[in-house]
């Protein structure tokens, strides 16, 4: 979905003119963040450059990942980047990488059983060593899952 149906889906939802005011925007640039972006600034074209293409370009100039983790964060979530998917070997056995998946999930079980071992539930420092164990896990997972959509345990 591009940018401006995403929006143009959200403000369906609510009074675009309560929304522009709240904002101190004007109710027409709102209607514009909902068209099709003008191409290489086509005079004749209507549409604005939206938000949410904005927040994109500044990660892709920045290259940080913490602004679209801010961004998460604000909607209560977590932003978490799929790793690179990397081409399995050739010839790798599905039983191996199966059995890699299984110890991945079994350090992160590790993890949370020491964490919650003394009774006293989990505290940050531990959740954040199960928070590095997930994405490791998740990691590992997504490899997995590439390499049975491009065919390597045949």
């Amino acid at each position: 979905m591009k940018s401006h149906e995403v929006l143009k889906q959200a403000i369906a939802a609510g009074n675009i003119k309560t929304m522009a005011s709240k904002m101190g925007l004007s109710t027409s640039l709102v209607y514009k963040w909902c068209q099709e972006p003008p191409i290489n600034e086509v005079p004749d074209q209507s549409g604005a450059k939206n938000p949410l293409d904005r927040v994109v370009e500044l990660y892709r100039l920045t290259g940080e990942p913490f602004v679209i983790s801010w961004v998460c964060e604000q909607a209560g979530g977590y932003f978490v980047e799929n790793p690179k998917r990397e081409p399995v070997p050739p010839g790798a056995a599905v039983l191996m990488n199966t059995q890699a998946l299984i110890k991945e999930f079994s350090d992160l079980l590790g993890e949370v059983s020491k964490a919650v071992e003394d009774g006293s539930g989990i505290d940050p420092h531990e959740a954040e060593k199960i928070r590095r164990e997930w994405e490791q896990l998740k990691r590992k997972a997504e490899c997995f899952v590439v390499g049975c959509e491009n065919g390597t345990f045949k």
